[in-house]
């Protein structure tokens, strides 16, 4: 028996950048502006004036999915050439300042300020979130249930953010930190089915809470108007080949969990507590640490346990047509994360305008 069509959207969060002092720098909605022709829906301002959010069509498969993420990235090149601006791809910018970045005039953005204040006006922060379509939310939940396990895994490939306000900061991620400050982040916890899930969503909704469950900003949430699974945990990634491979192991894994499920194997479920051991972990040492191995109760090797995720998924990928985009993974392991490099050519220049040169170079490689 086939697997469903996991299909696929991708949004990623860039940052627009002065090309003479490589400051962040408003694009006063320029950008989406410019792209309204060419991009419509598929581009839009977030709360800071410096970020550009572009998001793909829904995705039939993962070749469909790279196709629509370099076109995005051509056009949002493009788009901040036209306006005198640059573009780079990383978690947070190397030494902009939060306090000189104007939030965008939009009553939703004014209602976050207004509730969580300095919290929200110092979140300059750039994420790539993923969903996968899946086939109704009893199913969204179990898989939610069962991803959590997997999400420092796919954190630590991602980390990118080693820098802030001009400081390191000695994490690999240290954007994870920032968005920390916000209600309803980090790992979720674990709900029996789609109506205890729901039950818990309207009780946050009653309560005046949350005005609906977008504002449960979790690092994978049951997506409250769609019929996907969101994945929220990771850096902005440099390139667009990681944004595609990460992507892809993504959608491998629901693909992997729900084969499971249909052979009645069921994953084994971790506390929430240990999850979080394992994503503090990746967001200090990114690749280049140790998580918890629960069923071994031991240390093992980040890398290590990422090359056992390659296994677990093994199965999936011809069916899925992934293989090609999940070799990457090989590739990333060797180069190192965005923060690996990042750091290096720091070292070598002790110059953060250096950083954020090699940051643009890179997240136009390969377009």
């Amino acid at each position: 028996m086939s697997l469903p069509t996991f299909t696929l959207g991708i949004e990623e969060e860039f940052q627009t950048i002065d090309p003479h002092t490589r400051e962040l720098r408003s694009h006063m909605s320029k950008i989406v502006e410019g792209g309204r022709v060419t991009l419509q829906e598929q581009v839009k301002a977030e709360m800071h004036q410096a970020v550009v959010e572009v998001g793909t069509h829904i995705c039939q498969n993962i070749d469909e999915a790279r196709t629509d993420v370099m076109h995005l990235r051509r056009q949002v090149i493009e788009l901040a050439d036209n306006v005198g601006l640059k573009i780079a791809a990383a978690g947070t910018h190397p030494f902009s300042r939060w306090q000189d970045q104007p939030i965008t005039p939009d009553a939703r953005y004014d209602k976050i300020v207004e509730e969580l204040q300095e919290a929200a006006r110092s979140n300059l922060v750039f994420g790539m979130h993923v969903h996968v379509g899946i086939e109704n939310r009893d199913i969204g939940v179990y898989m939610m249930n069962a991803l959590r396990y997997f999400l420092p895994h796919l954190f630590a490939l991602s980390t990118n953010s080693p820098f802030w306000e001009g400081r390191e900061t000695g994490y690999k991620s240290f954007r994870t930190k920032v968005f920390e400050r916000f209600p309803r982040t980090g790992i979720p916890g674990y709900y029996t089915s789609a109506s205890d899930y729901d039950e818990f969503v309207q009780l946050l909704v009653k309560t005046g809470c949350i005005d609906d469950g977008k504002k449960i900003w979790w690092d994978l949430r049951l997506h409250p108007f769609f019929d996907t699974i969101e994945y929220r945990i990771c850096d902005m990634m440099m390139r667009p080949d990681e944004t595609i491979a990460v992507a892809a192991v993504m959608q491998a894994l629901v693909a992997k969990i729900y084969k499971l499920k249909r052979q009645n194997l069921n994953f084994r479920l971790y506390r929430s507590a240990l999850i979080k051991e394992n994503k503090w972990r990746a967001a200090r040492y990114g690749l280049d640490g140790n998580m918890i191995d629960f069923g071994k109760q031991e240390e093992v090797p980040t890398r290590a346990l990422i090359l056992e995720l390659l296994d677990f998924i093994d199965d999936v990928l011809d069916e899925l047509g992934s293989r090609h985009e999940v070799e990457y993974i090989l590739k990333m392991l060797e180069m190192g994360t965005g923060a690996d490099r990042q750091l290096a050519v720091f070292r070598e220049t002790c110059d953060l305008t250096k950083v954020v040169d090699y940051i643009m170079s890179e997240t136009a490689y390969g377009l």
